[in-house]
């Protein structure tokens, strides 16, 4: 078989999903070469913004799907992903870039590995420096660590964060607790299985449920180095009008997966990072803001605005 037929045969095995909001400076970058690919279905899901992204890839050969409300990132995946029928499912960030030997890369390891689940790629900032794309599962020493700025004082200490930052752990190919939801292929069996993104995460974490539950399925959940994918707002902090979400988010993910001691402690482990950084902040005044949103809801009945 020729080189090319064999990239033919893999790459039109996926179907890429790109969940859009507000991405109209970002999205045709994204897409544009993702959709010259022969064979590639390539579903662009727009969570209801206000900008026309989806105006920008109009010319393309490309699905779109306008909702009319935003329903999160993970409801927006799961509309994508059961768009299509390929047996290979990769979700990408608008702001992310992926070309096509790293995409023919990934799934030339799914072929090779039929108990990997999912697979990730290298990921780089748009200034060539390091994502720290492979992460632990939160837990609850990690969760104080950042409370009370630990991380920053061990910041290669394994209990103290959730990154991995060790450079040489991209160096070769691995299997960390979890990866990026920035770039990631899923097997759609893997998908159908699990029944997808879970819906109840309007935004962070659900990368982290899912990888969870995909190894709980019995499936590895692989990171490949040879892989590359270049991700232009791929800085870890969230913005500080999102800070309550991640804060809802983080709660959510245990009490769904710890007990309820652990999810208690949890929260007073979010309370005590939002009352930390709301005193020592270096946003200014919209931090303070966000990070007060977030204790307001650390400390509310439900865990939630």
């Amino acid at each position: 078989m020729s080189q090319g037929r064999c990239y033919a045969r893999i790459v039109g095995s996926v179907d890429v999903v790109v969940v859009s909001y507000n991405s109209s400076g970002e999205l045709r970058g994204c897409v544009e070469p993702l959709a010259s690919l022969e064979s590639v279905h390539v579903v662009v899901v727009d969570n209801a913004s206000s900008d026309r992204s989806l105006e920008t890839v109009a010319d393309l050969s490309v699905e779109r799907v306008a909702l009319a409300e935003n329903g999160g990132f993970g409801h927006g995946c799961n509309v994508g992903w059961r768009k299509g029928s390929a047996p290979y499912v990769l979700f990408l960030n608008p702001d992310a870039r992926i070309d096509r030997p790293s995409l023919e890369r990934m799934t030339i390891v799914l072929d090779s590995n039929p108990t990997v689940g999912a697979i990730a790629p290298r990921i780089t900032h748009a200034d060539g420096t390091l994502d720290f794309s492979q992460r632990r599962y939160p837990r609850l020493r990690s969760t104080y660590a950042r409370a009370l700025f630990l991380h920053r004082v061990f910041p290669n200490a394994s209990w103290a964060d959730e990154l991995v930052r060790d450079p040489a752990a991209y160096t070769s190919p691995g299997s960390p607790d979890w990866v990026s939801g920035a770039c990631i292929l899923v097997r759609r069996s893997v998908l159908e299985e699990i029944d997808g993104f879970d819906e109840g995460f309007f935004m962070y974490c659900e990368d982290i449920d899912l990888c969870r539950r995909i190894r709980s399925a019995g499936h590895e959940v692989l990171f490949e180095p040879e892989a590359h994918v270049e991700h232009l707002g791929g800085a870890s902090a969230p913005r500080t009008g999102l800070l309550p979400v991640l804060a809802a988010s983080r709660i959510r993910y245990a009490q769904k997966h710890r007990s309820a001691a652990g999810a208690f402690l949890e929260r007073v482990g979010v309370g005590i990072e939002a009352t930390t950084h709301l005193v020592i902040s270096k946003g200014g005044m919209p931090a303070r803001k966000g990070h007060a949103q977030a204790l307001r809801i650390a400390v509310s009945p439900t865990g939630q605005s």
